[in-house]
């Protein structure tokens, strides 16, 4: 090692494990999770692969802590805007909606989900971790503000459990193509230009006829 990278190695010693997670989750999502190796965490914090082990002992250990750090704040977020919207359904649906997409979607984090379509049948411990902190909280989510709206008469009556996949199937996909065919065509898919489509066609679609027009 030259006299530059232990000095390097000297001042990042401490490295905050945040910083080390910030490493993890931009190798997760440039290489996918088996191709991702605990000593390019390393380096890519800036830091010895010891110092690496004395938060993390192993690369499922690093991507839980990705997740609780980046994802799972997001969704708490969105738990909370029942508090401020709960007396207006469809602002609140919208704002869920918006917000996991500025939140999560627009973000490195929105490279998790192309990650784990493709790797979570080689790594199905991980896969459930990630299906039941965060799919299945998220969908709650969404199936909750349904509801809500379905109970005081804003929204159609529908099939909540399904009408879920519905709404987050268009997200995800964006959030797909970023990480994917973007490279292809850039400028076709306009994440902005898509999500007002897509929010025109879910809000004509569940409110009840009569209702105001969508926002």
């Amino acid at each position: 090692m030259n006299a530059e990278a232990r000095a390097r190695f000297s001042r990042r010693k401490e490295a905050r494990p945040q910083e080390l997670t910030t490493a993890a989750l931009s190798l997760f999502v440039e290489r996918g999770f088996a191709a991702t190796k605990l000593d390019d965490v390393a380096a890519r914090a800036g830091v010895s692969k010891g110092t690496l082990y004395l938060y993390f002992d192993s690369k499922e250990a690093l991507f839980t802590a990705v997740i609780r750090e980046g994802i799972v704040p997001a969704l708490e977020q969105g738990e909370a805007l029942f508090q401020c919207h709960g007396d207006d359904p469809e602002r609140l649906l919208r704002e869920i909606l918006l917000g996991w997409w500025e939140l999560i979607g627009a973000t490195d984090l929105g490279g998790i989900p192309k990650l784990m379509m493709a790797e979570a049948q080689n790594f199905p411990e991980v896969a459930k971790f990630y299906f039941d902190e965060v799919m299945g909280r998220g969908r709650e989510l969404v199936r909750r503000a349904l509801r809500l709206g379905i109970e005081r008469g804003t929204f159609r009556s529908v099939n909540d459990e399904l009408i879920v996949n519905v709404l987050m199937a268009p997200l995800i996909h964006l959030a797909t193509w970023r990480y994917s065919f973007a490279c292809c065509e850039p400028k076709r898919m306009d994440p902005r230009a898509y999500l007002d489509a897509y929010l025109d066609l879910v809000f004509h679609g569940l409110l009840v006829a009569g209702a105001k027009e969508p926002r």
